[in-house]
């Protein structure tokens, strides 16, 4: 593609400015420069209305997930390594030209007042030069990558063995919408059902504007989120406790059983989060803000369902921002953190009382290690899982009766988030 002519870089007059591209450059300083998860970043921005909050969020993980083959395409048009502001900006304006379909001279135009806005005007011919050899070259620039090697951080893709490829190409696509229902509610128009329950719409679809939304009638929630929930199999009646259980979907699940239930979080504003979502459903647990580590029921409970806190790799590709939040060196401590909350969990049940232990992590240090730790040491007794218990999902039945998940599965109704999930009872 040739551009006759490109936009101006002197002093003479401002370009206009483009509020998608301002947020996204926003949304990526918070997280490369400021270490900060992208829906925080999202939250910090103001004053712009939701459509420009939703492309901006959307250009932003465009590149999140597609930082490694970016950075590649545009190596041979860059003599030195630019301020990390200018690549943030370069990286806007590729992902547009070879990710988003963003027309040559939009692109490119928008990319130098980028720039010039964010007062980094020295390097508008920079921005101006390299883009236009991006738009030259097209989509021909990522030829010959390996961008499911390159877009992954190498920590990651040694810790997947055998099945890093497979997730990392997974992971180049952008996930789907997904939704659990209220029990007897309608499923909004445009999806179609998973095995399981759970309804699927295309990547891009807002859930506020769905037919049912103000109503209570779902939430959004993968559907490989939905299993630990479903697996626990509480009973109306039961006393069922959620651990950790902001932003509260399977919360959600546990009280449309008819379970008597107590969500557990330990984060104040996390809470108040579930809250609002439960009083949109119309659901009534009760609540403590409490470490679920140290928090005491008054007496021993039927049911726990613990989805702890862990490096969330699982779904990076919903969250690519998580891929250059988490280093190999969070693990241990994360794990650590596991076996604390699996001792707690098990000191809460009544004997014969069950666990569901889930991470939505593909790290195995997470998952099928933790376990079998807290079976060696606590009172608890595994309770394997079978193949009724997932359907359509065979193959994430382990060996051991674990259920793990990863985003290559399902990849005819467009995947799903990375999880593991394990069952057992108090001795």
């Amino acid at each position: 593609m040739s551009l006759a002519s490109g936009p101006r870089t002197g002093h003479e007059a401002p370009l206009m400015t483009d509020p998608t591209r301002d947020a996204a450059f926003d949304l990526l300083t918070g997280v490369f420069d400021r270490h900060r998860p992208l829906e925080q970043a999202l939250d910090a921005l103001s004053g712009l209305d939701a459509r420009d909050r939703a492309a901006g969020h959307r250009l932003a993980a465009a590149v999140l997930r597609r930082t490694g083959s970016l950075d590649a395409a545009l190596e041979p048009f860059l003599k030195k390594a630019p301020p990390d502001p200018v690549r943030h900006i370069l990286r806007i304006g590729a992902a547009g030209l070879l990710l988003l379909d963003t027309p040559a001279h939009a692109a490119v135009a928008t990319a130098v007042a980028l720039a010039r806005s964010r007062r980094l005007v020295p390097f508008c011919p920079l921005v101006n030069a390299v883009l236009r050899r991006v738009a030259e070259a097209g989509v021909a620039a990522l030829d010959g990558l390996d961008g499911p090697r390159l877009d992954t951080p190498p920590w990651l893709w040694r810790a997947w063995g055998a099945d890093a490829r497979a997730i990392a190409e997974a992971h180049l696509i952008e996930a789907p919408l997904d939704l659990s229902l209220m029990p007897g509610a309608d499923a909004p128009a445009g999806g179609f059902t998973l095995p399981g329950g759970s309804q699927r719409y295309p990547a891009g679809t807002r859930v506020l504007g769905l037919e049912g939304f103000d109503g209570g009638g779902f939430w959004v929630q993968d559907a490989a989120a939905a299993l630990p929930a479903r697996l626990l199999n509480a009973q109306p009646g039961e006393r069922v406790a959620d651990l950790c259980a902001a932003p509260g979907g399977k919360t959600a699940q546990l009280a449309a059983t008819g379970a008597r239930v107590i969500a557990v979080e330990r984060e104040a504003g996390r809470m108040a989060r579930l809250r609002e979502n439960l009083d949109r459903l119309r659901l009534t647990v009760e609540t403590v803000v409490a470490d679920a580590a140290e928090w005491h029921p008054p007496g021993p409970l039927d049911a726990v369902l613990l989805d702890a806190p862990c490096s969330a790799t699982g779904t990076i590709r919903r969250h690519p921002d998580v891929a250059h939040l988490k280093r190999a060196s969070d693990i241990g401590a994360l794990a650590a953190g596991q076996d604390r909350l699996l001792e707690a969990a098990c000191a809460i049940l009544r004997p014969g009382g069950r666990l569901v232990y889930a991470v939505c992590s593909l790290q195995p240090e997470e998952g099928a290690q933790r376990i079998a730790a807290a079976l060696a040491r606590l009172r608890l007794r595994a309770a394997p899982f079978t193949l009724a218990d997932v359907p359509g999902l065979s193959g994430a039945l382990t060996p051991e009766g674990w259920i793990r998940t990863i985003p290559a599965m399902w990849p005819e109704h467009g995947g799903l988030d990375g999880f593991f999930i394990a069952r057992a009872t108090r001795v």
